[in-house]
């Protein structure tokens, strides 16, 4: 099976940014419930269309009639971007983007997204969300790179303590820093160009705001 990159559209907020365009180009798409409205937006076609659909209307139901669809009933154990996800590996996704993950009217699913992004890298998938004009990372031990502009916003989410914490290029940088539980000393710093971060132990996540320069 050939492995590739999956986009999963889900029901938050998306703006079609030329950042955004560039992430998703080349990638296969599955809509989960109401994440379809994006659909149109961005132009594609999903593979694969899952959910109890709940929170999607007769107009997109016709206007996709044409996706292949798995129903599933309200009443269950998973939300619908997990099915989506576990229909994305069962393709062989070897990438996956989260689109309409972040903000929204639901903050449970939006902190449940984050989460989710955590536990999928630490079994090993490589994973990001976006809404286009903010963007998550996992941070695990080991080092990572992201491409952010000059002046734009950028915060790390300690989901545990974290020890050996370094970020460089950056207005304040670390060095071997041990973060607290809860602390907010890693909320609004800002970029100089390709960030380097290196972790010891510890889980987060990095929330980008790549348009924003108002750090600049």
């Amino acid at each position: 099976m050939t492995r590739s990159t999956f986009t999963i559209l889900l029901g938050g907020a998306l703006s079609l940014t030329e950042r955004l365009a560039a992430q998703l180009s080349g990638s296969r798409f599955i809509a989960a419930d109401g994440g379809m409205r994006h659909a149109k937006t961005l132009g594609v076609v999903p593979d694969l269309w899952v959910g109890d659909f709940d929170s999607t209307d007769e107009t997109l139901l016709a206007a996709f009639a044409h996706v292949p669809r798995e129903s599933y009933p309200a009443a269950k154990n998973a939300t619908d971007g997990e099915i989506a996800v576990e229909a994305a590996l069962a393709r062989g996704a070897s990438s996956l983007i989260f689109a309409g993950a972040l903000g929204g009217t639901r903050s449970d699913h939006a902190f449940l997204h984050l989460l989710q992004l955590a536990a999928l890298a630490e079994e090993g998938h490589d994973a990001f969300m976006t809404s286009g004009e903010e963007e998550a990372y996992p941070l695990r031990p080991g080092t990572r790179e992201i491409d952010l502009p000059k002046g734009s916003l950028f915060s790390i989410l300690g989901f545990s303590e974290l020890s050996g914490l370094s970020i460089e290029n950056v207005r304040y940088p670390l060095d071997d820093f041990a973060l607290p539980f809860g602390s907010s000393r890693t909320i609004s710093n800002v970029a100089e160009g390709v960030v380097r971060f290196s972790l010891k132990s510890g889980r987060a996540v990095i929330l980008a705001r790549p348009y924003d320069l108002s750090g600049a």
